[in-house]
């Protein structure tokens, strides 16, 4: 049997590690070293992010308000996130239950979209079957280079939607597409991801305190 390659996580952990204690000293200093790392992140992303973060915010109030509905979508890790920012408006901690839907929940229309037409299509053929004016589309990328968020996102543009795409590194060939862009710099995929799920629980505050109170 082949072991999983866990070097790129842990490059200290060898075959013949025979030392526990140095071990154990060696993972607590990284899972440290992560946390710091993940900390400045989200403090460096919540300031940059700020005026970005108000302004989406802002117009996604304005298509709730108007009878919007907001599409998440992504994939790997992104589709969790996608899901888990559907949830977050779908059932807040606090503020009213706005109405929201993940496109990689149902995987009937998944699986049949790219087998019969291509992977490319998943999530802008939805868009093409629920998006109206004045619903929100919201993609999640770490890279910038997912071509069905890009696909999704130009489609939710054609069909006069609100559109903010959560991105990482330098945005990839999908920075500019949607309405707005939140990026987070940077090369760790699991830093990006930390990151994002900060900014857009911060961005579901944003659009309850714009809301009107029942």
């Amino acid at each position: 049997m082949t072991s999983e390659p866990t070097g790129f996580l842990y490059p200290f952990i060898g075959a013949e590690e025979r030392n526990a204690t140095a071990l154990l000293a060696d993972l607590a200093s990284s899972a440290q070293a992560k946390m710091a790392e993940s900390r400045a992140m989200r403090a460096t992303t919540i300031e940059r992010c700020a005026g970005m973060v108000a302004e989406a915010g802002r117009a996604m109030a304005q298509c709730f308000s108007g009878g919007g509905r907001l599409f998440a979508f992504g994939n790997g890790g992104s589709s969790t996130d996608a899901e888990g920012a559907v949830e977050l408006f779908r059932n807040p901690p606090s503020g009213l239950p706005l109405p929201a839907l993940s496109l990689v929940d149902d995987r009937a229309v998944l699986t049949a979209l790219a087998n019969d037409i291509g992977f490319d299509v998943v999530f802008s053929r939805q868009i093409i079957a629920h998006g109206h004016p004045g619903d929100i589309a919201v993609g999640f990328s770490t890279s910038g280079d997912s071509r069905n968020v890009l696909r999704a996102l130009q489609e939710a543009k054609n069909r006069g939607m609100e559109s903010v795409c959560f991105l990482g590194r330098d945005g990839g060939f999908t920075r500019g597409v949607a309405t707005l862009d939140l990026l987070v710099p940077g090369n760790a995929t699991a830093r990006i991801q930390e990151a994002h799920k900060l900014l857009f629980h911060v961005l579901c505050e944003t659009v309850d305190g714009q809301l009107p109170k029942a």
